[in-house]
């Protein structure tokens, strides 16, 4: 657990009881002046990959490392650009490490990254892991499930309950490294924080498995840390069949 400039930042990942390897990444930064700090404030990041056991792990860190090094170069463009151009450069480098290593044709992956820049939260999203934000005590998911159950509830052929349990809900219809072209969804306008709130950035082996309110009841009633281990191990209890990462921001 580490103290970001008063924010209180945890992250955990794990196996999870039923894969042999973990196809998620994750990454943090903060640059180390006070001056950039004020522009550009910190980073964190989350990659759920996909195509088997190579091709998931090598997506998913290219995804990661590349918008940590997308954003961390010296540049004058605002938060919100750099995260747009670090998710374009970062699929693009996907298709190419594709196109140079032929038995990893389809690899892809999920991608979530924050700016807290003072009290505003940028961001940028394609995929099925989640963003997550709790404030007094209420918790609402700022990001949408790019996936077919999700077009599935936006057409109003199941309810969001049934979209949770559906069968092929880690169908994805959008990723990094997916398709000619990506789309990230991007807010037109930073999200305004406040005092306390907490932001949570989960893959779906934790979201999966455990519930909006489990998710609230942890981060409001632990450190950062403990509760991502408690999270972590509720996901563990429940069977655990894909690989589990989170990410916990704690304002002041």
């Amino acid at each position: 657990m580490m103290q970001n400039r008063g924010i209180e930042f945890a992250s955990l990942t794990d196996l999870g009881c039923q894969r042999e390897n973990n196809e998620d990444s994750y990454g943090h930064w903060q640059p180390k002046s006070d001056e950039e700090f004020a522009r550009k404030g910190c980073l964190a990041v989350i990659a759920d990959g996909m195509g088997g056991y190579e091709g998931g792990q090598e997506a998913s860190r290219i995804a990661v490392e590349t918008v940590r090094k997308i954003y961390s170069q010296p540049s004058a463009s605002d938060p919100q650009s750099l995260l747009s151009d670090a998710f374009i450069e970062a699929h693009a480098r996907i298709l190419q490490f594709a196109s140079e290593n032929q038995a990893l044709q389809g690899m892809g992956t999920t991608c979530t990254a924050i700016a807290v820049v003072g009290k505003s939260l940028y961001y940028a999203h394609i995929g099925d892991s989640r963003l997550y934000l709790v404030r007094n005590g209420a918790i609402s998911r700022l990001t949408r499930d790019h996936s077919y159950v999700s077009r599935l509830v936006e057409g109003g052929l199941i309810t969001p309950e049934e979209a949770e349990t559906h069968a092929h809900r880690h169908i994805l219809t959008a990723a990094l490294g997916a398709g000619d072209e990506i789309i990230p969804d991007i807010p037109a306008t930073p999200i305004a924080l406040q005092d306390g709130d907490i932001l949570v950035l989960c893959s779906d082996g934790l979201w999966g498995q455990v519930s909006d309110s489990e998710i609230t009841a942890a981060v409001t009633n632990h450190t950062a840390d403990g509760a991502c281990r408690q999270l972590v191990q509720l996901a563990r209890e429940r069977g655990g069949p894909d690989n589990i990462t989170v990410e916990i921001l704690k304002l002041p």
